[in-house]
């Protein structure tokens, strides 16, 4: 039982060897267990067949003769001494040889083919040995070199049989950390040295394994050159940052997810943190204001995906450790690893804020001269008041960049009349009230620009003291700031321009600069089209007055001038209705006579008494009652005539002459209206007239000495505007009154009617009344006109025409006005007139208006001497002057008188 156990144990022990081995055992351990019980011989053989196996192994043939030889005598010997028979004993060991042989086959397949595996393996052991690029070094436990590749003898410089002598401590040159490892023969893998047999040093990095049988395998790689490529890096690197610290731009890597990787010292500097505090964090979520935070950050992320294929230039703000903005014109390119892939950004910035400001600066001062320049030119191709004021405000809105203009004007009482606004739909000029008086709606800026005449500015609405009537209105549209210029020409102030921004400092010194620069280019252009408008009005109200005297003289039916006299006043005043009310003086009450613009008949029933309702008061004080708002009266606004006519203002106006009452114009207005301080004039002129309109009834007989009186009105009407344009004009006063004084006398003396002279005169005083029409700039321009300047004086004669040709009253006046800068050879203007075809008034204007020129003082020279004046004329004659009308000028006494004069020193 023991022997079995012993047998299963060896079973159990071979079961893992190969399959030729495993059948050669259990044949073998089969056979032992017969033989023991049965067969000697048997077992004898079996006991000599290892060594039959290690002889057939190791000297195959001649091996297993021998032992077959030694076989047979050990057969003999065991047949004796067991007593078998030699037969039986041969039968036996021939069935033995046979299965003997059968295993010696096996085994024999079995170590060839494991030798031809030793052998495969050993060479493919040595190709890999010698294949690999690393040092390959195995050393005993002292230091002796066992084996090694060919890759180290050629780094060492010795041959193999050479290397296979030498200890490897021969070769190291170890650090001093290392010289406890070298002696004890405890290396550990990392950085070890060696020297060749040149003496040159060879930096390895090395790794050190212990294998069982006490040897060690070290493998090692020589990183000489890849030491001294990261030295050389090293230093590049340190001198790339010394050139970065150096260097007077911002420089910023950014990896893939907007982290900052480097700065620069100047970024540091410019953002005002360590580089501890700027490495590693989120540039957009700390750096970008916050304005511009996610549309940068957008921009970044297209970037680093691919989408945007060049970004080398960028503009935009960065925020600094207090809270500045900082504008930075970036310079770009893309960091990828070594696949090609974009892993982050390399920027290089520098700080264009103040660059940007100046340019900037710049840009705003060329756009400023550009839009001045553009409104001079605008300014002068209309003289329309309205037009003007809409194109200033419109200005400042679109080019100036401010949210909304107003321009008003100064009224009487008070009062300020908004007459233009841009943006035209915005309500915020309509839900304040505006004064310039010392009331609280005073004492805004608008007020106070009034009354001082300087600009005045609010930098924050919503806490200035001054701007609280308007605080909650202003709130609600958005202002932050406010700014009033007032208007102002010959020192007085006639209006303000308000300007409004949603931009806190909005109002800076340069752009106070420009927009006082504008206020003052517009005061001047609104002034003169102010005063071209004006006298249109007047010119306008003298051809109503006129409709009103022919009326007047060319009718024998009183009423029908009265009727006349309403229809102009509704028509030219504006209003909505207008009554006449006859004073009786028997009855002493005032009696409907006609009226125009009513819807029912009820004011055909009044009759006052001297003292009711508003036209008896007017009539018992004989003065002009104006009731802007006839609700608030409720006494009187009860009657049926306000309630069915709606009426809201109301103006009674007594009809007056000599002292005497004549009765009451009445005017009405379904709408709240002013008039000012013009319109009241008119109106009382109006009234005037329908005052005459009434005497004719009485004062037929006396009809001439009124038309006399009417036609010297007009005349000293128009001296008063040919006084208002030498007022206008310092240098040339008195010049309309002299020039018209010399050209009657040359007139007269060549013989022209009497009744021809009035119309004469009337030109001669109006004949620079197109100037109205020209800039200021080029009326008192001290220098010589360009040529686009004449180009526009030259148009003075023909806006003259303009403006008198519709006033039939001054039609046989309009010649010299319109010719007289005719020239008699034809170089004239502005038709080029020649000879006789220059009307004569024209003509005889032309010398005496060129003689009073050349001896009075101008902006641009000093008066002429009158005997150099006098050449002049002479001169000119037949190319400027008729010759026939210098003759006469030279005959006049007078001019004899200067002519023998000495020119004085």
């Amino acid at each position: 039982m023991k022997f079995l156990s012993a047998f299963f144990k060896k079973i159990q022990l071979f079961q893992s060897a190969p399959t030729q081995f495993t059948i050669f055992i259990s044949l073998y351990v089969a056979f032992l267990f017969l033989g023991a019980y049965y067969f000697p011989t048997i077992i004898t053989t079996i006991l000599i067949l290892p060594f039959i196996m290690i002889s057939a192994y190791r000297w195959k043939i001649v091996g297993g003769i021998i032992s077959s030889i030694w076989s047979v005598i050990l057969m003999v010997f065991s047949s004796v001494t067991h007593h078998h028979t030699f037969l039986q004993d041969l039968i036996v060991s021939l069935s033995s040889y046979l299965v003997i042989g059968l295993l010696l086959v096996i085994l024999y397949n079995y170590f060839e083919s494991q030798d031809l595996k030793l052998k495969e393996s050993k060479t493919l052991y040595r190709q890999l040995f010698e294949q690999v690029n690393d040092v390959i070094l195995i050393v005993d436990n002292e230091g002796k070199i066992v084996n090694c590749n060919n890759v180290a003898c050629n780094l060492i410089g010795y041959s193999c049989n050479q290397l296979l002598s030498k200890n490897i401590k021969e070769f190291i040159v170890p650090r001093p950390e290392q010289m406890n490892q070298l002696e004890n023969m405890d290396p550990q893998s990392g950085e070890w040295s060696l020297r060749d047999t040149q003496g040159h040093e060879i930096l390895f990095e090395v790794t050190i394994t212990k294998l069982q049988n006490g040897l060690f395998l070290g493998t090692g790689r020589d990183i000489t050159v890849k030491k001294q490529m990261e030295e050389a890096l090293q230093s590049e690197w340190k001198r790339a940052q010394t050139y970065l610290e150096l260097v007077q731009v911002i420089i910023v890597a950014l990896d893939n997810q907007g982290r900052v990787a480097l700065i620069n010292r100047k970024g540091r500097e410019i953002l005002g943190f360590e580089s501890e505090e700027i490495i590693g964090k989120n540039w957009f979520d700390y750096f970008i204001p916050k304005s511009i935070r996610d549309s940068t950050r957008l921009y970044f992320e297209n970037i680093i995906s691919g989408e945007i294929q060049s970004f080398e230039k960028h503009e935009n703000y960065i925020v600094n450790k207090a809270g500045k903005e900082i504008l930075i014109a970036w310079q770009n390119t893309f960091l990828y690893d070594n696949t090609g892939k974009i892993i982050g950004t390399l920027s290089a910035g520098e700080d264009i804020t103040e660059r940007k400001r100046t340019e900037n600066q710049i840009t705003e001062q060329i756009n400023t001269l550009e839009v001045l320049y553009k409104l001079s030119n605008e300014f002068t191709k209309t003289l329309n008041l309205k037009e003007r004021a809409n194109e200033i405000v419109q200005t400042c809105v679109e080019r100036f960049g401010v949210c909304l203009a107003w321009l008003a004007q100064v009224e009487p009482g008070g009062r300020v009349k908004i007459i233009a606004q841009y943006p035209l739909e915005h309500s915020y000029p309509q839900q304040i009230k505006i004064r310039w008086d010392e009331t609280p709606e005073g004492q805004g800026p608008s007020g106070r620009a009034i009354r001082s005449g300087t600009y005045q500015i609010v930098e924050e609405s919503t806490t200035d003291p001054s701007f609280t009537p308007w605080k909650v209105q202003a709130m609600q549209a958005g202002f932050v700031t406010s700014a009033a210029f007032p208007l102002i020409s010959r020192g007085r102030t006639f209006g303000t321009l308000n300007l409004y921004s949603k931009t806190p400092g909005f109002f800076h010194p340069e752009r106070l600069e420009l927009f006082q620069t504008i206020a003052h280019h517009a005061a001047s252009s609104l002034e003169n089209a102010r005063l071209f408008e004006e006298t249109e009005q007047r010119l306008k109200h003298i051809q109503v007055l006129h409709t009103i005297d022919m009326a007047i003289s060319g009718s024998s039916e009183p009423m029908l001038a009265q009727k006349v006299a309403l229809e102009q006043i509704v028509q030219r005043l504006e209003v909505d209705a207008a009554s006449l009310l006859r004073y009786d003086p028997q009855q002493q009450t005032l009696v409907y006579a006609t009226g125009i613009g009513f819807r029912t008949p009820a004011i055909e029933k009044t009759s006052l008494k001297l003292g009711d309702a508003f036209a008896g008061q007017a009539a018992l004080e004989r003065q002009i009652i104006f009731i802007p708002k006839v609700s608030e009266h409720s006494i009187y606004y009860q009657t049926k005539l306000f309630q069915d006519e709606g009426f809201v203002s109301y103006y009674a106006v007594p009809l007056l002459a000599k002292g005497r009452l004549f009765g009451i114009l009445e005017i009405f207005n379904r709408t709240l209206r002013i008039g000012n301080e013009e319109w009241c004039d008119f109106l009382r002129s109006l009234a005037e007239n329908v005052v005459i309109a009434i005497e004719k009834e009485e004062l037929l007989y006396n009809l001439e000495k009124t038309n006399a009186l009417l036609i010297e009105t007009y005349d000293a009407t128009i001296e008063g505007w040919a006084y208002a344009l030498d007022l206008k004009d310092r240098e040339t006063e008195n010049h309309s009154k002299r020039v018209t004084e010399l050209t009657l006398k040359i007139a007269r003396e060549m013989g022209i009617e009497e009744k021809y002279l009035v119309h004469i005169r009337r030109g001669a005083l109006l004949h620079d009344i197109g100037k109205m029409g020209i800039h200021d700039s080029i009326l008192f321009k001290p220098g010589k006109l360009t040529e686009e300047e004449w180009k526009i004086m030259r148009m003075h004669p023909v806006y003259a025409y303009e403006m008198l040709s519709p006033i039939q009253y001054l039609h046989s006046a309009i010649d010299i006005p319109y010719c007289h800068h005719e020239r008699w050879d034809g170089s004239g203007y502005p038709r080029g007139l020649k000879g006789e075809a220059i009307p004569l008034s024209a003509r005889i204007f032309a010398v005496a208006d060129n003689f009073d020129a050349l001896t009075s003082k101008r902006p641009y020279r000093d008066a002429w001497p009158v005997k150099e004046a006098l050449d002049y004329i002479r001169k000119q004659n037949g190319k400027m002057f008729d010759p026939r009308v210098v003759e006469v000028f030279f005959h006049l006494d007078e001019i004899k008188i200067l002519h023998k004069e000495k020119p004085s020193t």
